[in-house]
């Protein structure tokens, strides 16, 4: 019994402490879950003020009768509702224009894909030494000015002194008469500058795919376009989202190319897309209500495109 060492039984716990709610740590409180908005505040007072305000001004002149004399002073602005959006869509140039823009976007959206994926699978083939090379020949072509890009094109596929005429030996062949090669050529162009952005993007995913993956699937005996098609574009979907997204947007407001290597929309407005378009109708002509009238045509039908593939995505199982 000496050695018996014994323990006094706890005291029992006060009756109002298995029923007093537990308290979570602050970060679960109401109060800090603002915190990750208080870190954006800045970016987003920034994104406000540079793309809110302006998106509101262009609804705004829209719905008014916005003209040289409203400008100037010389009349009063007044309100007319729909009335240029009627105008617009009664307009036979404006419905052949929207269906050139869609047409031609679509068309450089596939080309600048094809060509970025193609050379992304390529460089993942390649040594160090070509890679290296084809890495800045891609970002020399992105980092050229539109304006510039442009004018070299032009001058590649000159009529007169244009190297590729001569190597094509088609003569005196002028690619800016007619209304397809013109927009053949333009659409050139753009690919040129546009693939790079999706080659280093879908690069860059392609070497975060697993190797023991992609080996058990050429192990299996499959080729190497049956790997891509059904292992790493599915494992790429959420970039290709992305650079998806990008290109459409960026290929449906093409200005410059078209502005420049047409001559401001080619003869008789042959070449006119909406972006040309809107800035015929709002500089050209000081129908400025209209002009912005197609801006926000172009913002409403962007939204549109980008919300229905991130649904089709999210309908398919993808986080992004």
């Amino acid at each position: 019994m000496s050695r018996m060492t014994l323990t006094a039984p706890a005291p029992p716990a006060p009756a109002d402490t298995a029923k007093r709610p537990v308290r979570h740590p602050r970060s679960r409180t109401g109060t800090s879950a603002w915190t990750p908005w208080l870190y954006l505040l800045p970016a987003l007072a920034v994104l406000g003020a540079l793309l809110v305000y302006p998106v509101y001004q262009l609804g705004l002149i829209s719905f008014l009768e916005y003209t040289q004399a409203q400008v100037s002073g010389g009349a009063p602005t007044s309100f007319q509702g729909l009335g240029n959006y009627t105008a617009l869509f009664t307009d036979p140039q404006f419905r052949q224009v929207l269906l050139a823009t869609v047409v031609f976007a679509a068309a450089c959206v596939a080309g600048t894909l094809a060509v970025g994926c193609a050379l992304a699978v390529l460089l993942t083939r390649v040594r160090a030494l070509p890679r290296l090379a084809l890495m800045l020949a891609a970002l020399g072509a992105w980092a050229t000015p539109a304006v510039t890009g442009s004018t070299v094109w032009v001058f590649l596929f000159d009529a007169d002194f244009g190297p590729v005429n001569k190597l094509l030996g088609l003569g005196d062949f002028s690619w800016t008469y007619g209304r397809y090669s013109a927009f053949a050529l333009v659409l050139l162009e753009v690919v040129w500058c546009s693939f790079p952005f999706v080659m280093v993007t879908v690069y860059a995913g392609i070497r975060a795919v697993p190797t023991e993956v992609l080996e058990a699937a050429a192990l299996d005996g499959a080729s190497q376009w049956r790997i891509w098609r059904t292992v790493t574009a599915p494992l790429l979907r959420p970039i290709l989202a992305v650079v998806t997204i990008q290109s459409v947007i960026w290929d449906f407001k093409v200005f410059t190319q078209i502005y420049v290597m047409t001559g401001g929309g080619g003869i008789a407005g042959q070449n006119l897309v909406l972006n040309v378009y809107a800035y015929q109708q709002a500089f050209a002509s000081s129908r400025y209500s209209l002009g912005a009238a197609i801006g926000v045509v172009m913002l409403l039908i962007l939204l549109a495109v980008t919300l229905v593939y991130l649904r089709l995505l999210r309908r398919q199982g993808e986080d992004l």
